[in-house]
């Protein structure tokens, strides 16, 4: 909603959002991300040399320390001030004690988990191994699944790609769906799954795991199958074939399936490893920054702590020269009504910016 505003008023809006490559990047797009970006449908010219010397990305680390008490002190503030922001929706309960619950359960899960699901690894890296088809489940929040796909929900996705696996995949072919480790401790889909998989006659043919290592697993998978997961560029690079569900930024015919998920289960395709190296470096080059929202990265001298390529520095720098002078702002209400009179203080304001 805001963007559309900002765009009927002729105002540039850029967005934010976790790194399409990850870990170690930050995404920065004009007029929006994932399924709203520029990208989609829109042919690249992925031949075009970049400037950037890619090789020396730097790594922020202890990352997940810093992004928990941000966590923390925005739920305690949201608890704090809710009262006077009555009409704003947030994605997740804002209860502090409700989400430290949450957490709480988490790290129980993940203990239990641990133990129940030790010999698993083995078992697809050898046993299993180009046997499976990897889908790993995003968390039950992300806006990316109601905006940017056919589906209502993660169960929704469960339901689906457990019917046409059960009626189109090999027989000696097996499913794996990967829990999100940052649901953990809100969803549980076992009993789905378990329900699902007895339906349609494959029970034993359809495994359910939490914290396995994602890179092994990709590695020993013939495809991967999700909505639109950032892990899908994660598979593309260890040569794993994807096939996407949704609007996805990589959703490309020269990098992903385009076959519809029934014929998936049996040609999965290839990867085009020089394809993906070429996209990637596009990325990094255009609106991937090296860093972190919640730790500035070692050794950096930039105000932000990111690690900018030229052109995104060039393209996100002030400069006196796209200011015009001649026409000082005015105010201009949601509705895009000029008001009476140009207030004097933003005036002023702008002079000072300008004569920088």
């Amino acid at each position: 909603m805001a963007c559309s505003v900002a765009q009927r008023h002729n105002v540039r809006v850029f967005v934010f959002e976790e790194g399409y490559i990850r870990p170690n990047y930050i995404t920065l797009e004009e007029s929006g991300v994932n399924g709203n970006s520029s990208l989609i449908g829109k042919p690249l010219d992925l031949n075009e040399s970049s400037e950037r010397d890619i090789s020396g990305v730097k790594n922020p680390r202890r990352v997940f320390r810093n992004m928990a008490f941000c966590a923390m002190s925005y739920y305690l503030a949201c608890a704090a001030l809710s009262w006077r922001f009555t009409d704003y929706v947030h994605h997740r309960p804002l209860n502090p004690i409700s989400e430290g619950g949450k957490w709480l359960l988490s790290v129980m899960r993940k203990v239990r988990f641990k133990v129940s699901q030790r010999k698993l690894p083995k078992l697809f890296e050898h046993d299993l191994i180009n046997q499976y088809f990897l889908c790993p489940l995003q968390v039950h929040c992300d806006m990316q699944i109601s905006a940017h796909s056919e589906f209502t929900s993660v169960e929704h996705f469960i339901g689906k790609v457990v019917s046409s696996f059960a009626q189109h995949a090999e027989q000696d072919h097996c499913l794996v769906f990967k829990h999100h480790p940052m649901d953990r401790g809100y969803t549980d889909y076992t009993t789905l799954i378990n329900k699902l998989a007895f339906e349609h006659s494959v029970e034993d043919r359809v495994y359910y795991v939490h914290d396995l290592e994602l890179p092994s697993l990709l590695k020993g998978a013939r495809g991967t199958v999700l909505i639109n997961s950032t892990v899908g560029m994660s598979s593309l690079l260890h040569k794993t074939p994807v096939k996407t569900l949704g609007q996805a930024v990589y959703d490309r015919a020269e990098l992903t399936s385009q076959a519809d998920l029934d014929a998936f289960w049996r040609e999965p395709g290839e990867v085009d490893l020089s394809a993906y190296q070429a996209f990637r470096d596009y990325l990094v080059e255009k609106n991937q920054i090296n860093g972190s929202f919640y730790k500035r990265l070692p050794d950096t001298e930039t105000t932000t702590g990111l690690s900018w390529s030229r052109e995104m520095l060039l393209e996100h720098s002030y400069t006196p020269d796209l200011i015009d002078s001649a026409k000082p702002p005015t105010l201009q209400l949601v509705a895009g009504r000029d008001l009476d009179q140009t207030v004097s203080e933003e005036s002023t304001a702008y002079g000072k910016l300008a004569s920088r």
